[in-house]
């Protein structure tokens, strides 16, 4: 079975990081041959450089640079593959029309959200209107974004993210991440996300303004590209700013989750997040908006709570109902862990994606 995956980058995020996972765990299949096309030379995830793979760089001069359809064209044609697999709507945009020239299985694995409201000038509906009749199958990480998207049922699949554990095999010490922040508070609660349109930050720092404001043995922290600009600074009431700490990127994302108290994801909307997957597999309490893909990972009282979207007084509640309640947030972070283990493995996901392909081919 030979595979082409292209996708538009490597950036932190949460497709980027499962395609990660999964070319790692094929690349040690002897029956799966696959080479990777990207259209950006973005990378920042380094173990990708070290598993002796192929990257092909296609890169667009302009946005209309029309030269990258002859290009893609050319590298299907001379590499064959039986599959091709794009995780983003620009590439799928480019191989949707060359995949039926060149007679290819085509796999739209665009859908990796789940946004309220769709209409022709979000430019990720439009293109996935134009590419979900010419793609052979269409595979979101949820059931809400299929549905969010109006993905032809007969023909879609979820296969949601999962997790691997060697992630945290050599996770820092609580301890350290502690004296490297200089936090001495006795409880930290922390949001993993890109500060970005569709991650509620302001709700998230209103909640946690509102607990200062009572108590002050707590400290907030934002980890995730952006969350260190002047617009979320500004947002920050300055007397407050040592128990809000807003860090930016971060790498050993999972030794920072490890400290946390309490984990937090207020959105706007949502598929299924890898930044909930990290706080359930690290054994954490989870409090998030619900809607879209978070409520098919996250069970309400159960791993954690669901709360109503841009409600920073409910969320503020029920963090400060899970800091005083040690019990519960250890039996919380439990519940999460075996939820994790048992639905959301990397196995699991690796395995469901290889039977795609499989039944793909073979119908």
């Amino acid at each position: 079975m030979k595979i082409l995956f292209f996708s538009e980058c490597l950036a932190s995020g949460g497709k980027e990081r499962r395609l990660v996972e999964l070319i790692k765990v094929l690349k040690l299949d002897p029956d799966i041959e696959f080479e990777l096309v990207l259209m950006s030379e973005d990378i920042n995830y380094e173990e990708v450089l070290n598993l002796d793979i192929t990257i092909n760089f296609i890169i667009r001069k302009t946005k209309k640079d029309i030269s990258v359809f002859n290009k893609f064209y050319r590298l299907c044609k001379n590499y064959t593959p039986d599959i091709v697999h794009c995780w983003d709507t620009m590439t799928a945009i480019y191989i949707a029309p060359i995949s039926k020239l060149l007679h290819l299985k085509f796999v739209n694995g665009i859908v990796i959200d789940a946004p309220r409201k769709q209409n022709i000038f979000n430019k990720y509906w439009l293109r996935a209107k134009l590419t979900f009749p010419l793609a052979d199958i269409i595979i979101g990480n949820s059931k809400a974004g299929l549905k969010a998207y109006n993905a032809p049922v007969k023909k879609s699949i979820v296969i949601y993210n999962g997790f691997n554990f060697n992630r945290i095999e050599n996770i820092i010490p609580e301890k350290t991440i502690r004296e490297q922040l200089k936090i001495d508070t006795k409880y930290v609660v922390g949001m993993v996300a890109t500060y970005s349109e569709f991650k509620d930050y302001p709700t998230y720092l209103r909640a946690a303004q509102i607990i200062l404001g009572k108590r002050k043995d707590t400290t907030f922290i934002a980890i995730g590209k952006n969350t260190d600009s002047v617009l979320l600074k500004n947002a920050i009431d300055f007397k407050l700013r040592d128990h809000i700490r807003l860090l930016g990127m971060k790498s050993d994302i999972e030794s920072f989750v490890n400290m946390m108290d309490i984990c937090i994801l207020s959105t706007f909307t949502e598929g299924i997040s890898n930044s909930i997957l990290e706080y359930m597999a690290l054994g954490k309490p989870v409090i998030a908006t619900s809607g879209g893909g978070t409520c098919e990972i996250l069970e309400d009282n159960m791993t954690g709570f669901l709360v109503s979207q841009s409600n920073p007084i409910e969320l503020a509640g029920k963090i400060e109902l899970l800091l005083n309640d040690p019990p519960l947030r250890l039996k919380m972070g439990n519940n999460g862990k075996n939820r994790i283990i048992n639905a959301f493995s990397i196995d699991k996901m690796v395995s469901e994606y290889i039977s795609a392909y499989k039944n793909l081919l073979s119908a």
